[in-house]
């Protein structure tokens, strides 16, 4: 990993890119350089030609145990105005390539929200989850008690909202928001496994196939199914939409070049 940021760890594998919060003394609470960080670094691997899958993890004991109450214990309603602070995370939204969070220890508050941005979600046995908010006497305000409640619903995201109570891995996987739970020895290696299957595939199939899932979350059937039917044509005008049906009929495995 290369350290060319303060608060994250970079680097690049093969097509797979890594980025790892690094605040490890304070079990990696962002705060807004911190994820300032993570968007500028998940730009640059989306830009990059190489890239196929971005991998987002926290270094030491846990992925995140949140943000960072100390940065925002004294400021005020104008103060987070003009801060705009949460501009940087609709950055997220715009990030083609798919992004895979591997959750170990906790993922609370913020960091909860941040890995419920991403677009697949993996974590060790023993992680955890919640929005501790309440107790704060504050909420969620990074998109969590919307994609939480677009995940599991509105009665069991108003439970957990209401009274910051922790979810388990094992109920994270069951309500759909983590989509596979493997021990923590393991969980890494697993990942970049999964990880190197996933780069093989079409990169604009995977590109349009992400644009067309985020549609379906945020508009109605109607416009969403408008919306794949015009990427789904788009398709047949790519190289990999040749090689890969010649290759169904010859037989073979296919050449995906991203074309």
């Amino acid at each position: 990993m290369s350290n060319t940021f303060q608060y994250i760890l970079t680097s690049i594998e093969g097509p797979l890119a890594h980025i790892q919060l690094n605040r490890p003394n304070v079990l990696n609470a962002l705060n807004r350089q911190m994820v300032t960080e993570i968007l500028t670094a998940m730009e640059k691997f989306d830009r990059s030609p190489d890239v196929h899958v971005i991998l987002l993890s926290g270094a030491g004991r846990a992925f995140a145990a949140g943000a960072d109450i100390d940065e925002m214990a004294t400021v005020n309603s104008t103060d987070l105005e003009l801060l705009n602070q949460f501009t940087d995370w609709d950055r997220i939204a715009w990030i083609k390539k798919p992004i895979i969070g591997v959750v170990h220890g906790f993922a609370l508050g913020g960091a909860f929200e941040l890995a419920l941005c991403c677009d697949l979600l993996w974590a060790a046995d023993d992680a955890e989850f919640g929005f501790p908010e309440v107790n704060l006497g504050i909420m969620p305000g990074a998109g969590g008690t919307q994609r939480l409640t677009k995940l599991v619903g509105k009665t069991k995201a108003m439970e957990w909202l209401f009274t910051g109570a922790r979810i388990t891995a094992k109920e994270a996987a069951q309500f759909g928001i983590v989509n596979k739970l493997v021990s923590k020895e393991v969980l890494m290696e697993e990942v970049i496994k999964y990880a190197l299957t996933l780069a093989k595939q079409p990169p604009i199939s995977i590109r349009y196939i992400k644009e067309a899932v985020l549609k379906a979350v945020d508009h109605s059937l109607y416009e969403g199914m408008q919306f794949e039917r015009k990427n789904f044509s788009l398709l047949f005008s790519t190289e990999d939409q040749k090689e890969g049906m010649k290759a169904f009929i010859e037989k073979r495995k296919p050449d995906f070049r991203g074309k």
